[in-house]
């Protein structure tokens, strides 16, 4: 099983960046797949999270208007677009996976929103 982040990396503030999860060794379609973040000092938190295609999408109220998740099934990658950022979004994001009591995490990619 594999989750592999792309798309972080030093943004001004005001300024968009789009994350990519890629996934590999489950049937991805049948999982609910979530981005969280973890900035310095803080507690891993929920940015957002979709269930398969056509399902319900949920949101952290910070990320409401901002942030958009979406996911390709064919592709078995979810994305996340994040537009008008802030320095308070500076954190590493980490793509998850979750069915029943299987979960999987990806090794994470840094966002850095700073002038």
């Amino acid at each position: 099983v594999q989750l592999v982040e792309s798309g972080g990396g030093l943004v001004q503030p005001g300024g968009s960046l789009r994350l990519s999860c890629v996934a590999s060794g489950f049937t991805f379609s049948s999982y609910v797949m979530s981005w969280y973040r973890q900035a310095p000092g803080k507690e891993r938190e929920l940015v957002a999270s979709i269930i398969s295609a056509g399902g319900g999408i949920n949101y952290a109220d910070s990320m409401k208007g901002r942030f958009t998740i979406s996911r390709d099934n064919a592709k078995n990658t979810v994305y996340l677009q994040m537009n008008s950022l802030k320095p308070e979004d500076t954190a590493v994001y980490y793509c998850n996976a979750r069915r029943l009591w299987y979960e999987y995490w990806g090794q994470g990619t840094q966002v850095i929103v700073s002038s």
